[in-house]
């Protein structure tokens, strides 16, 4: 059995921008779930990159992610698969994290071929689905199952965040509660 290990984690947040969460299907629950994730990152110290397909023409990542990210490092994208961005490949070798807790938008394309990359690459890869989108929603389950297919871990937020803590003795414990209530 698998589990997430803070020393081991690095957070990957894909493409959540202006034009492309308007058009997801679950965007509510996407949206309330990557800000809680933004949110723990810090409290818990987990480095986060983000990545922006294109942000000429989709817009820049969503002030409800980017406001609550305090040390992300950005990077600009035009593949679908983020690890096609050298600099960003070598940024996550350096970091030395071998857990990517991925998430974005969309599902069965960026988020998708991005596992599949980071999984080539040797990565234990776990995928927070309730932070995930699609403009369709039968795009978004062949997505995920694409992905656990593949050797992703398929997990929810409160699934990585708890997994993080380990237990109610965590010093930030009730910290990271208070961002589920």
């Amino acid at each position: 059995m698998t589990m997430l290990n803070l020393e081991e984690s690095l957070v990957l947040i894909i493409d959540i921008q202006e034009k492309l969460l308007n058009a997801v299907f679950n965007k509510p629950l996407l949206e309330k779930k990557a800000e809680i994730i933004a949110k723990a990152t810090n409290v818990l110290d987990i480095p986060t990159i983000v990545t922006e397909q294109y942000p000429k023409g989709l817009g820049n990542t969503v002030p409800v992610i980017k406001d609550n990210l305090t040390n992300a490092k950005y990077f600009e994208k035009t593949d679908f698969s983020a690890l096609n961005t050298n600099e960003l490949k070598d940024v996550l070798k350096n970091m030395k994290k071998r857990q990517i807790v991925i998430f974005g938008i969309e599902t069965h394309i960026c988020v998708k071929q991005t596992v599949a990359a980071l999984i080539e690459e040797g990565y234990e890869v776990h995928v927070i689905s309730d932070a995930c989108g699609s403009r369709a929603e039968m795009e978004y389950s062949a997505g995920l199952t694409r992905m656990k297919d593949n050797g992703a871990y398929i997990i929810t937020t409160e699934i990585a965040l708890f997994e993080w803590l380990r237990g109610a003795k965590h010093p930030k414990f009730k910290e990271i509660q208070s961002l589920i209530k």
